[in-house]
Order: structure tokens, then C-alpha cells, then sequence
């Protein structure tokens, strides 16, 4: 199976699609401004406590204030407050967790005002990024997403995707991670930890220490509300989420953006750095690929099918009505539902 991703770089931002065997499976927009990202993780400000919701508003720079569910704090809120707050008063002096003593988790059917007061610094993560008049949705269950893992601070679990089956091979990377997770850190593996070599899980592991280590060198000097480590831009977020064998072509119409694509491929994937090419055409990229086109079928009330038949979708105050019509098939003997999903 043949995948590409097309990279769209407009003034505005960024739109990225991908598509296999040429049709269009997913579309991504990534705004100009890349404040507020998915992963994001902020100093912030807990500006209201509302009990009724059991939920607080945090002020973390954006216009509208962050909305943190009591359900978002994460089990370890407590550890994770106390290494942030020893980390402002400079008792916490080194990133590694080895000395740190873990606070104990805080109960799932918890109130908010046992935690949280207002003016309280927090350390928060973006959850969900800001939505017309609403501001981002966080969550105090920091974790770092890397290509093989991801890195869960001040837990003690390691977790392996349930995509991998094979129980042999389940346990040869808990072994893995096992022998080389420093203490206090607990682990997500990832799918496409699969099959991986314990140098390339390490080395992974390795970035993601380093990346914590820099969110703890700025928080040290960080004034709330301030951003202490962004996610890496939605176009290599999804070449570390998606990047395989399977993928023959990455195209991308802007040069300073091909060199910083190029250059993370080569620290996860060195030898699939040569399949980024740079859309030099006198067309619009998406136009060359037949990708304008896709989106606008797409987003259209009719939808084709493979069969032959079509949806009609129409959106109404109420609900949404969907109208399905066989088309020109007429297959003697055929059901409906059998000849829509042939």
C-alpha cells in the first residue's frame, strides 16, 4: 500500500493531506499562529475554581481562559505539583526523578477544591486546542510523545499498545523499556515500537529526557502564564505518528519548511530522508495532486461510492439526513445493502 504526503505552506499556515494509493484519507490544517497546539505545555494560572463543575479556569495567555476538568488532573497531580512548585522556589534542582519522592495519587471521585485554589501556579498540557469563543482544554497529565513511546512522568507503568498481539513480542519490549526507564517515569508503548531494536527505543527514550529536562530548565525562570515546551508543528507530529515502510513520497512547496521536515526524518528515520521533495510546479500543489478536487466531493452533499451507488447528505437544524441511493446498479438478485458495500 502506497502513501504520500502532500504539504500545503500558505501565508496563513499550513494544510497537510494524506493520501494512499492517490485518494485522500486524512486533511490537516495548521494555523499560522502555532500557540495553544495539541501538547503544548504551559505555566499557568488558576484564575477561578468552580465547584459546580467541578472544574477551574486557568489563564495560560490566551484570550479566553483554559478550562481544566477535575477528571483531567491525572492520579499524579499532586507529585506533579510539588516538582513544579519546588522546581519555581529552586528546590528542585535537576530534571531526573531519581531522589524525588512521589506525593500520593488523588482520588477519582475527588472535588476540585481539594486540590486547586485560585491564583495556584499549575503545570498544564493542551488537550484540545482553542474552538471559536473558546479557550484550550487542558489536562494536568503531563506526558512527551516520541516515535517509539511515550514518556509518563511520576508513574511507574508501562503499557504496550493493544495493536500489538503477539504476547511473545509484548513482553520483549516491557523487558526493554524495563531495563532501561530511569525511576519515576512510567512508558506508553507505541504500535510502531514493533519489531524495534532496544538502540532505537533508547535512543528515543533519550530525546524525550532531554525534552523534559528543557521543560524544566524553563520553567525555573518561567512568570505564569508562560509556554515551557511546545509540540513539535502538525507536520512532523505526523511524520513521527505515521511515517513507515509504506510511504514512497513526502511533497512540500516550501523550502525552509523541506529542510526542518528533513532534518527531523533524519534523526527518526535517516533512511527515509531522501523521499522529501520540494513542489517547485506552477501550479497550486493541492491542484497538481488532485487534492482541491477530492476536498471539494468531499464536502459536498453528494458523496460517491466505490460500488457505484452515492450518499446524499443534508444538514437540517434538527439532524443531519443521509439519503442512500444505489445509483445505476442493478444487480438481479442484489440487496440494497449488498450492492453498496460491494
Amino acid at each position: 500500500m502506497n502513501f504520500e504526503l502532500v504539504v500545503n505552506s500558505k501565508p496563513g499556515g499550513i494544510w497537510i493531506a494524506l493520501l494512499r494509493e492517490g485518494k485522500l484519507i486524512e486533511l490537516h490544517e495548521e494555523k499560522g499562529n502555532t500557540d495553544f497546539t495539541v501538547g503544548d505545555i504551559y505555566l499557568g494560572k488558576v484564575r477561578k475554581v468552580v465547584p459546580n463543575l467541578n472544574a477551574a479556569f486557568v489563564n495560560v495567555g490566551y484570550e479566553k481562559d483554559a478550562f481544566l476538568h477535575y477528571l483531567d488532573l491525572g492520579p499524579q497531580f499532586k507529585s506533579l505539583d510539588k516538582f513544579t512548585q519546588d522546581t519555581l522556589r529552586e528546590k528542585q534542582n535537576v530534571s531526573d526523578l531519581l531522589y524525588f519522592k512521589p506525593e500520593q495519587d488523588i482520588q477519582k471521585e475527588g472535588k476540585i477544591t481539594d486540590v486547586l485554589t485560585s491564583s495556584r501556579e499549575i503545570l498544564v498540557q493542551v488537550a484540545k486546542e482553542p474552538i471559536s469563543a473558546k479557550g484550550p482544554r487542558l489536562s494536568s497529565e503531563v506526558t512527551l510523545a516520541g516515535r517509539y513511546i511515550v514518556l509518563v512522568p511520576f508513574s511507574n507503568k508501562i503499557s504496550v499498545s493493544q495493536k500489538i498481539r503477539e504476547s511473545a513480542e509484548r513482553d520483549r519490549l516491557r523487558d526493554i523499556v524495563k531495563s532501561i526507564l530511569p525511576k519515576n517515569f512510567g512508558v506508553i508503548i507505541r504500535t510502531v515500537a514493533e519489531n524495534r531494536k532496544i538502540v532505537e527505543i533508547d535512543t528515543d527514550l533519550r530525546d524525550l529526557l532531554s525534552r523534559w529536562k528543557q521543560m524544566h530548565t524553563n520553567l525555573k525562570t518561567a512568570k505564569s502564564p508562560a509556554r515551557v515546551l511546545g509540540e513539535l508543528n502538525r507536520a512532523s507530529s505526523l511524520l513521527r505518528d505515521l511515517l513507515n515502510e509504506n510511504f514512497s513520497r513526502i511533497h512540500i512547496n516550501d523550502k525552509a519548511l523541506l529542510d526542518e521536515m528533513k532534518e527531523y526524518v533524519s534523526s527518526i528515520s535517516p533512511d527515509k530522508a531522501n523521499i522529501l521533495k520540494l513542489y517547485d510546479g506552477k501550479h497550486d500543489i493541492f491542484e497538481h495532486f488532485g487534492i482541491n478536487k477530492q476536498i471539494k466531493i468531499l464536502f459536498g452533499k453528494k458523496v460517491p461510492l466505490a460500488s457505484g451507488g452515492y450518499l446524499i447528505i443534508e444538514h437540517t437544524e434538527a439532524m443531519h439526513v443521509i439519503d442512500v441511493n444505489s445509483g445505476n446498479r442493478s444487480s438481479a438478485g442484489d440487496t440494497q445493502e449488498k450492492m453498496l458495500s460491494q
